[in-house]
Order: structure tokens, then C-alpha cells, then sequence
């Protein structure tokens, strides 16, 4: 086993860390934020102050103060405290990991609180190896994630696990923060304070879009660029610095189904503005605009179906401009198809027709095509029967003629229905003339 592996922390040279480490809040009267998670009598709350152990996933976006929270339940525990990061541990530096507390507290009592920073990012079998010992108890595993634990972790690890949920931390929270690393004993940065005046502090807070250390190392980034100058600077100053690039937008995660989720209620809400905007958060995210046409043109058929047969025209033909133009140019196709989407008439008949037609399907999948509409390529088959008295509509008067679809054993069904929106208000009188010829043939026949 690898002892160096946990080995006892040296004393930390906090001018090597980051702004953001060297401020880190050690206790709960330090922390700023998560109010819903830490207000008297949560949960949260008592399991720090009542120093309780319990297995535990923090799920927020980054930035929210979940390795933070991992740190002061650590500093309020005799527990023995290791620190995994997804991103960089190995499978056997875990199974030892898991060994040394088996060892220490069957000889010690001693446990251990694993840390695991960005548990997504484990895959199964690296979850399973966390699974005996959180059960038998020889770890308390506390994991950080900011993806849906729903998805990303394991059922039966999830199971045992209490789930907190961090929201992202307001404005006022982020302004708190910055102006306590001004005056925090291992910041270092007090003599910098007076280079950054209240509006400029309210602008870094917004800028940092809930994320506590975005907002930290933006003050550390402007103190490198700006900090011997040791002058007032103004908000003008600094924007070109900190131009963002990045917008808060995470491709195959939940934050990408979330959005493409309100684009699609957006739309079928008939709200073009939303539509835009939600449109405008995926493409200067940096979303793939292909993944934005195919489900614009699912959309197409699904909502807006035949109320509008053109909605389906435009979605095609604006999915082939996007794949001849690309970004930037196809944004403004891609927004024209929002725009004439939104404000189509709506009709999910299409989609409900087909749903319930394939649940017959499914249930009836053995039941033979009638033999009067089967194909007949060939003179066996004729023989046979295939094909035999089928009516060729167009010869008849009306250029109609009755006769059965359905399978012989299934009784005839309705599945669509036209709604009285748009184009399916012509549909509908077509589907009643022939209901009535159908009803007349049948009058006939009897």
C-alpha cells in the first residue's frame, strides 16, 4: 500500500495559491450564500454543528462553495479527510484509498471522509470501487458535482447518499465575497482595495454570473494587469480585459437539455422573443446549429404539424442552410425559422395520431394484410388470392370507393383527428366528404 499517498498536509504557502484558495472560508460564520441549505434546523446545518457524519452529494454549478462546505465538515470532525479530484485520481489510488480507511478504523475507530470533486466524472466501475465501504460504513463520501446526480452517479451509490442542492449564488452574495478578500488575513490584497470603487465592484459581481471564483480571479487578474498603477479604475477600463468568451453553457449536459428544452415550450407557446432568446443563449454558447435544426425540425412535425404544412418546408430548407453556411452566417436562418415556428399555428394531431397507432401496431403486429390490398408481383400470388377485388378509387364515381384497410380481425380505428387551427380546418371538411361517401357505400353493400 502507498503510504505517500496520505501523507499529512505541510504547512501551505498561501502566496503560491490562488486568491480564491487563499480566502476559502474555513467555518459556517465565514461561509456567504446557500441560505435555503444552512438557515437553522436544515439538515446541512445540523450535520455540521452536531459534527454527525453522513454520506452526502453537493450538486450546484461551479463556483457555489461545494469543495468549500466539504472543507469545513472536515475541520469540524476528528474524521481523517482525503481529497479526490475526478479528474486526475486513478482507480487504484482509490482502492488504496479505501483499504487505508478499512485499516484505520477496524484498528483505530478512526473514519474517513473521502472527498471526491467532480464525481460525474468517475465512470461506473470507478463509482462501484466507492460502493462496499460507503455501505459498511468505513468511508463518509461527500461528492461535488455539478451535473444531475440523477444521471451521472450511480443508483445504488445515489441511494446512500443524502443529495444537497446549491443554487447559484446572487449578486449581493458574489459583492459580499469580494469585499471580504480584501480584508481576509491570507489574501494579500488589502492594499489594492482602493483601486476598485463600489460600481466597479457591483459590475464584477454581475460578471461573475453566480460564480464565486470567477469573481475572485477576475480581482486577482486586474491586481497582475493593473496593480502598480494603484489608481481608481473604471468599469470601461477593465471590459476588455475580462471580455468573456465563455458563456455559462455546458454542452451534453443538463445545462444543454435545459435550454433546448425552453426553446422547444417557447415555440410551442407561440413566444417568437423567448424563442430568440433562448436561440441566442445556444448558438453564442457555441452549441452545434445542426443539433439546433434537427430539433427545430422534429418540432415542425410535432407541434406545429399539418396546421401549417409549410412549417416542415421551412425546417428542411433551413436545416440545409445551416449545413451549407455554417456559423456565423446561418444564425439569422436559424432565427427565421424561430420566429415563423413560434408564431404557426399549433396541432400535435400528427404526433398523437401516430402514438396511438403505434400502440396498436405493437399489439397486433401478428394480425395479416387483408388479402385485397397485398402486393401481387408475380402469377402464384394472384393465384393465391393477392390482390383480389381491390378497387382502384379513381375509377369510381366521386374517385372514391369503400373498402377495408385494417387488418380482417381488427375493427376499423380513428387515430387522427384534425384540430379546426390553420391548414387542418381544410383537412377536416375533406375527412367529413369522405366519411359521408364511406357511409353511403357501405348503405349500398348491406
Amino acid at each position: 500500500m502507498n503510504k505517500e499517498l496520505f501523507h499529512a498536509d505541510k504547512e501551505i504557502d498561501y502566496k503560491d495559491m490562488p486568491l480564491a484558495e487563499r480566502v476559502r472560508p474555513q467555518t459556517l460564520d465565514e461561509f456567504v450564500g446557500q441560505h435555503q441549505i444552512l438557515e437553522k434546523d436544515t439538515i446541512l446545518r445540523n450535520i455540521i454543528e452536531n459534527n454527525e457524519l453522513t454520506s452526502l452529494i453537493f450538486w450546484g454549478p461551479p463556483g457555489t462553495g461545494k469543495t468549500t462546505l466539504a472543507r469545513i465538515i472536515a475541520n469540524k470532525t476528528n474524521a481523517r479527510f482525503i481529497f479526490f479530484s475526478a479528474v486526475f485520481a486513478k482507480i487504484t489510488e482509490v482502492r488504496n484509498a479505501m483499504k487505508e480507511a478499512e485499516y484505520d478504523l477496524r484498528n483505530f475507530h478512526k473514519k474517513t471522509i473521502l472527498f471526491v470533486d467532480e464525481i460525474h466524472r468517475f465512470n461506473k466501475a470507478q463509482q462501484d470501487a466507492f460502493l462496499p465501504f460507503v455501505e459498511k460504513g468505513v468511508i463518509v463520501l461527500i461528492g461535488a458535482t455539478t451535473e444531475n446526480p440523477s444521471f451521472e452517479v450511480i443508483a445504488p451509490l445515489l441511494s446512500r447518499c443524502k443529495v444537497i442542492v446549491l443554487q447559484m449564488l446572487n449578486e449581493e452574495d458574489i459583492y459580499t465575497i469580494i469585499k471580504r478578500s480584501f480584508s481576509h488575513p491570507h489574501g494579500d490584497i488589502q492594499q489594492f482595495e482602493k483601486m476598485f470603487d463600489g460600481k466597479m465592484l457591483h459590475f464584477l459581481a454581475d460578471y461573475a454570473c453566480g460564480d464565486a471564483r470567477v469573481a475572485l480571479n477576475s480581482i486577482e487578474l486586474i491586481i497582475k494587469a493593473y496593480g502598480k498603477q494603484k489608481e481608481k479604475l473604471s468599469v470601461e477600463s477593465i471590459k476588455k480585459l475580462l471580455e468573456r468568451n465563455n458563456l455559462f453553457y455546458d454542452k451534453d449536459r443538463e445545462e444543454h437539455y435545459n435550454i433546448i428544452s425552453a426553446l422547444h415550450k417557447s415555440l410551442r407557446g407561440s413566444d417568437p422573443q423567448a424563442g430568440l432568446y433562448w436561440l441566442a443563449r445556444m448558438l453564442e454558447a457555441g452549441e452545434n446549429p445542426m443539433y439546433i435544426a434537427r430539433r427545430l425540425v422534429r418540432f415542425a412535425s410535432e407541434d406545429v404539424g399539418l396546421a401549417d404544412p409549410q412549417a416542415l418546408v421551412q425546417a428542411v430548407a433551413v436545416k440545409d442552410a445551416v449545413h451549407f453556411l455554417g456559423m456565423p452566417e446561418c444564425n439569422t436562418a436559424l432565427a427565421q425559422l424561430v420566429v415563423y415556428l413560434a408564431t404557426a399555428p399549433k396541432s400535435n394531431k400528427i404526433y398523437t395520431a401516430y402514438k396511438s397507432a403505434a400502440g396498436d401496431a405493437t399489439k397486433t403486429s401478428h394480425l395479416g394484410v387483408p388479402y385485397h390490398i397485398r402486393n401481387a408481383p408475380t402469377g402464384l400470388m394472384k393465384e393465391l388470392g393477392y390482390g383480389k377485388d381491390y378497387k382502384y378509387s379513381p375509377e369510381f364515381e366521386d374517385g372514391y370507393s369503400y373498402q377495408k384497410y385494417f387488418p380482417d380481425k381488427m375493427n376499423e380505428k380513428t387515430y387522427y383527428l384534425p384540430s379546426q387551427f390553420g391548414f387542418e380546418k381544410e383537412i377536416k371538411k375533406r375527412l367529413e366528404w369522405w366519411k359521408k361517401l364511406k357511409d353511403r357505400d357501405k348503405d349500398v353493400n348491406k
